[in-house]
């Protein structure tokens, strides 16, 4: 009898084993959209890039001067130009950064051998002969067709420079400034909106207190005027990192004179003296910098808080006018250029911050990646005639469908990817819908290990067309070089589902993901 029951036990225990192995596994990573409740619109100014006199940013990144052999328009680069605007580069921020507080503009325009030289302290101790300023920046925008962001000079500048600087560019009328303007060719004043009271004015920017600058900022903020219909949107140097004091007494003190108060945060892996390398890291390490690129969720919460209690009505925008990875420099580079490689593991930082700026779209109202063109978190490298996209600028390429569309909310509860013993969230989302109705989901699969299987419902929305792109890569430290142009690139993807509302998202490891639904 004993036998018996032993023997039926053992059958049933493999039947019901054959019938859970036959039951398809339950994901855990639920989402659901709704796609007629959004509100709040993701501008398009939160995928802005930063350009500065640093390294090869500049020379040889945009200006190559009109005599060089390389294509160019005006001595700007015709193929950089091309690359910025496949991607709608909205606005690009100049001159720094550190160098934008000892650049003083008047040294930037007039015949450029006339142009005074002088020693980029700052960045590598080189010197800097003009020849890109004023004029050759805005002409840079308008080829781009972007926004300019010009970032005045506080730190050892004056109140009467940026006055002057404000007015030579965008004033039409008959004064000193303005005449000037036209005798260096340009007869109608430019429209410029964006304006940086100065840079990192707690560090190289002057090393200020906060309650010191709020009222540098006031002082500098009243003296840049409105001239005709061009309005200033006057961006207050904000906190570095978590200094909540720093935002705390700006917003106290100085909110209704400005229009954005902006917070720089780096993803530095390991510490600023040894930042890690670009290309040669474990999967430790990849972990630790994945979660500091988290922090920004922490970062823009918190100041955003701050913000809400003096400014409820949301007028003032976060501007995270610097932000991104920061590596030790390629060997053999100067160590003042800052050029390092871009890899897949950039890609996913740069989709993780992408997608927590536009969750924050009512309060965060530009970002600007550093930097456009070799240095740092680069969307694109430059070595002389060559040019490479790195899988950053395929992050951009990616997520423009975001611009100006309207956020979308969600609700998602997901795995977590776990290494050591800590544990983050294995998957970023974002969800937005455009103008033509059409719905765009951005997802970010942070585990390098593991696919990971979205099930999700749409709401609100009968869609019926699903298609997407996808970035990935076989390892997580694979980029594009001169040489091997392809590595890292955008390819289909099939692996979304829509049947009746619900919907399925295969995530390859190591992957970001734009699904497209259309009605």
């Amino acid at each position: 009898m004993k036998k018996t029951i032993r023997n039926f036990l053992t059958a049933a225990g493999a039947i019901a084993a054959i019938a859970l192995a036959c039951m398809p596994a339950a994901a855990q990573n639920k989402l659901t959209i709704n796609a007629d409740q959004g509100k709040d619109v993701i501008s398009k100014h939160i995928y802005g890039h930063f350009s500065e006199h640093l390294g090869h940013c500049i020379y040889g990144g945009y200006w190559v001067g009109e005599d060089s052999p390389i294509p160019n328009t005006r001595g700007i680069r015709n193929d950089v130009v091309k690359a910025l605007k496949d991607i709608s580069i909205p606005n690009l921020r100049w001159p720094g950064g550190c160098f934008a507080d000892e650049y003083h503009w008047m040294d930037g325009i007039g015949p450029r051998d006339k142009r005074p030289k002088m020693v980029n302290t700052h960045w590598g101790g080189v010197t800097e002969d003009n020849s890109f300023g004023t004029h050759e920046f805005l002409d840079l925008c308008e080829q781009l067709g972007c926004e300019p962001y010009i970032c005045g000079n506080v730190g050892s500048g004056s109140v009467e420079e940026m006055s002057k600087w404000v007015e030579y560019i965008t004033f039409d009328g008959e004064s000193p400034m303005s005449k000037l303007r036209r005798e260096n060719g340009r007869d109608k004043p430019w429209k410029v909106r964006f304006w940086g009271v100065g840079n990192e004015n707690w560090g190289c920017g002057g090393n200020m207190t906060a309650e010191f600058y709020t009222d540098q900022y006031k002082r500098y903020a009243t003296y840049c005027r409105n001239y005709g219909d061009n309005r200033l949107y006057k961006i207050a140097g904000g906190p570095n990192e978590g200094d909540y004091h720093w935002m705390e007494t700006l917003m106290k003190n100085a909110a209704r004179q400005m229009q954005g108060v902006s917070l720089h945060y780096y993803t530095v892996p390991k510490n600023w003296g040894d930042k890690g390398s670009a290309t040669v890291f474990d999967e430790a390490e990849y972990f630790e910098t994945i979660s500091k690129t988290l922090r920004m969720e922490e970062l823009v919460s918190r100041h955003s808080s701050i913000m809400d209690q003096y400014d409820p009505m949301k007028r003032v925008g976060l501007i995270p006018d610097e932000w991104g990875a920061w590596y030790n420099v390629e060997p053999g580079t100067n160590p003042g250029f800052l050029f390092q490689q871009n890899t897949m593991r950039d890609a996913i930082v740069a989709g993780i911050n992408l997608n927590i700026f536009n969750a924050h779209c009512d309060r965060v109202k530009m970002t600007n990646i550093a930097q456009t063109v070799n240095v740092l978190q680069a969307v694109i490298l430059t070595d002389k005639e060559k040019m490479t996209l790195t899988p950053t600028y395929w992050v951009y390429w990616l997520y423009k469908v975001h611009h100006d569309a309207t956020l979308l909310p969600v609700q998602f509860s997901c795995n977590k990817y776990e290494v050591g013993g800590r544990k983050i969230d294995a998957v970023s989302i974002s969800a937005s819908k455009d103008a033509s109705g059409k719905v765009h989901i951005t997802l970010v699969n942070l585990d390098p290990n593991k696919e990971q299987l979205v099930d999700g419902e749409l709401r609100g929305m009968a869609g019926k067309n699903i298609s997407g792109k996808i970035l990935t890569s076989p390892k997580l430290n694979d980029y594009n070089s001169f040489e091997r142009p392809n590595t890292v690139g955008v390819k289909d993807f099939s692996g979304a589902k829509l049947s009746s509302g619900k919907l399925t998202i295969t995530l390859p490891p190591k992957s970001v993901v734009m699904v497209e639904i259309g009605g």
